[in-house]
């Protein structure tokens, strides 16, 4: 299966949605931490519940570098395609 960054971004930002706290007008480019209001808990909580929907592991290392969704997408699409 080849998911672009758009795809996973849309994941995402559907998985977000399912929750009542989070802003109804994120998008791709929406930050994590400043715009959802993620304390570092919340962002290791939802990246745990995307990890175990696609079926990827997304290194500690990496999570630093992501600010955005679209961001996050694209380590994802990333790693799977390295897998």
């Amino acid at each position: 299966m080849s998911e672009t960054v758009a795809d996973v971004s849309a994941l995402i930002v559907q998985t977000l949605l399912a929750n009542p706290k989070v802003p109804r007008d994120i998008n791709g480019s929406s930050k994590i931490v400043e715009d959802l209001a993620f304390d570092s808990l919340a962002v290791m909580n939802f990246v745990m519940e995307i990890e175990d929907s696609l079926d990827v592991s997304v290194p500690l290392d990496r999570l630093a570098d992501i600010r955005t969704i679209d961001d996050l997408a694209a380590c994802i699409v990333s790693l799977k395609q390295a897998s």
